[in-house]
């Protein structure tokens, strides 16, 4: 009984949470009365260690007190919430209001004349409103952004500024000039843009695309103090010319993650990239012929999604700190991909995520001698979406070219939402490959898991083949079929295939001495986790 209501306990404080996030924004003024409730429960505690306490709270227990606080209490007036706030010292009052957004926090300070003030020595400025949002208050943020910025105390130091907001010039020049101007009194260890054009992708033409990315490039050229100090910057639905990217780049010394989402530098462009600081760069939909990463000494993180052109989509030159590469595509056009040419100048990746989005495989199964140089390193490899009607068991290639990877991990599931063809389990080919060698053997690997676990041969079969070769496995976890409601609903006729998950005891012991009948080292514990 205990056991069950601490669950129920732990699932309503998560709704909770959730749904005390979204309360908030919809509280202007009431806000304040947080506050008031935190006073009554902490102000006993807060001379002493109450800060300490406070800052161990997690955010759905503020939160929550603010909801019920304000149910309660909505009727009560303010007077004797200023005279309580005004007991608590500033460090505990900005504790509480960094919890919430910047904008909550300016509105719950409007209504006490001891926290006016207190915006302006926020150390975290975070306005990341969804779009919808955005579009009733996309003005507020840089009214918000140049208030707090233009009354702040240099001697605070800013240790995040994020700012989400759109491509509307009269707003983004005030929001750069307030930016560039504290950058240039104050000290910012981060500072983060993220700017998007009031179309979003349905009704965004190729013409929109040009036009918002000569919106771009006035932006930064007007307001280069800012973007000189920037550390991260999120792009969306934008299209350059052929120097664009180039100079805002060197533009942008400061920068250390870079995001593209549906940009490019002209249909089959090619991009090329160099920078001395960048440590993350994420393509998403871009319609770049090629990315080229000439020369990249400090990029830790790759992620390219959906590339469009039949050409190699990523050339990797000069990173040397390169550990992390994640790779997405539907593979419409048949191109096969060799991860021994890809990866010949980054031998240093350990982290390798490939996502077939349940089409067909684009990786070249090859021969491990050719592949071993370049996947010395790797330790973890994910691969995801695979669909359904291939054999799994190509991937063992991969196994016998990479002695160091600790943790395999498959997902195979026909997700019809993310599908881009649409076509029918059958036409989706098989992949061709030379059977592994039977008696090779792998000393690393620790922990296998597969998601859409079937009991028939394909699983079954691969699973016994990976016990055998991995003499030191010590865990497999296989968890039954993916499942996503959208997919029944938007492909209503679609047939699913009936899932032969195990599901009694009976059922599960008899896979599991089969599956580890044929190791005579190996004893991995088989976990069933539908």
């Amino acid at each position: 009984m205990k056991f069950n209501r601490d669950r129920r306990r732990s699932r309503d404080s998560k709704k909770a949470a959730c749904y005390g996030e979204e309360r908030l924004s919809e509280l202007p003024s009431d806000v304040v009365v947080k506050v008031r409730e935190t006073v009554k429960t902490q102000s006993k505690k807060a001379a002493g260690n109450g800060e300490e306490r406070l800052r161990k709270l997690p955010n759905d227990v503020l939160v929550n007190n603010i909801l019920e606080t304000v149910e309660t209490q909505s009727a009560k007036t303010a007077g004797n919430a200023e005279d309580r706030l005004s007991k608590l010292p500033n460090d505990l009052l900005l504790n509480i209001l960094e919890r919430v957004g910047t904008l909550d926090a300016v509105r719950t300070c409007i209504l006490s004349k001891k926290m006016q003030k207190l915006p302006t020595m926020l150390s975290q400025i975070v306005i990341d409103l969804s779009p919808r949002d955005l579009v009733q208050m996309d003005g507020v943020v840089a009214d918000v952004t140049d208030k707090i910025l233009s009354t702040r105390s240099p001697q605070i130091t800013v240790r995040k500024l994020k700012l989400k907001f759109f491509l509307v010039p009269s707003r983004c020049l005030s929001i750069g000039k307030s930016v560039g101007l504290a950058m240039a009194t104050q000290k910012l260890d981060a500072a983060e843009f993220e700017i998007m054009p009031l179309r979003d992708n349905g009704c965004c033409t190729d013409a929109h695309r040009l036009l918002f990315g000569q919106q771009f490039n006035d932006f930064v050229r007007d307001c280069q103090d800012a973007f000189a100090g920037l550390t991260r910057l999120d792009l969306r639905f934008l299209r350059f010319g052929e120097s664009d990217i180039p100079n805002i780049l060197s533009t942008c010394k400061q920068l250390e993650s870079l995001s593209f989402f549906e940009c490019d530098g002209g249909f089959r462009s090619v991009l090329h990239v160099e920078h001395a600081r960048l440590v993350e760069l994420v393509i998403t939909f871009g319609e770049f012929k090629t990315v080229v990463l000439d020369c990249l000494p400090k990029l830790q993180r790759m992620t390219y999604n959906h590339w469009p052109c039949d050409e190699n989509p990523l050339v990797l030159g000069f990173v040397p700190q390169l550990w992390k590469l994640s790779l997405a595509n539907a593979n419409l056009s048949g191109k096969i991909l060799n991860l021994s040419k890809l990866l010949a100048s980054a031998p240093t990746v350990s982290d390798l995520y490939l996502d077939f989005v349940s089409e067909k495989i684009w990786v070249q199964p090859e021969c491990p001698k050719v592949l071993a140089p370049v996947l010395a390193k790797l330790r973890f490899l994910k691969l995801d979406h695979h669909p359904e009607e291939c054999d799994i068991s190509w991937t063992m290639f991969v196994l016998e070219a990479a002695p160091h990877v600790e943790e395999l991990c498959i997902t195979v599931w026909d997700h019809k939402c993310r599908m881009e063809s649409q076509k029918s389990l059958s036409e989706i080919s098989d992949v061709k490959w030379e059977p592994s060698d039977p008696h090779f053997k792998h000393k690393n690997l620790a922990r296998l898991i597969i998601y859409g676990f079937q009991s028939d041969d394909n699983f079954t079969g691969y699973v016994m083949r990976v016990i055998q070769a991995a003499v030191n496995i010590r865990e497999v976890s296989l968890h039954d079929r993916k499942v996503c409601e959208f997919c029944a609903e938007k492909f209503p006729h679609m047939e699913v295939r009936p899932s032969s998950y195990p599901r009694t005891s009976e059922e599960v012991d008899l896979l599991r001495k089969k599956m580890t009948a044929g190791s005579a080292t190996a004893s991995p514990d088989i976990h069933f986790r539908s």
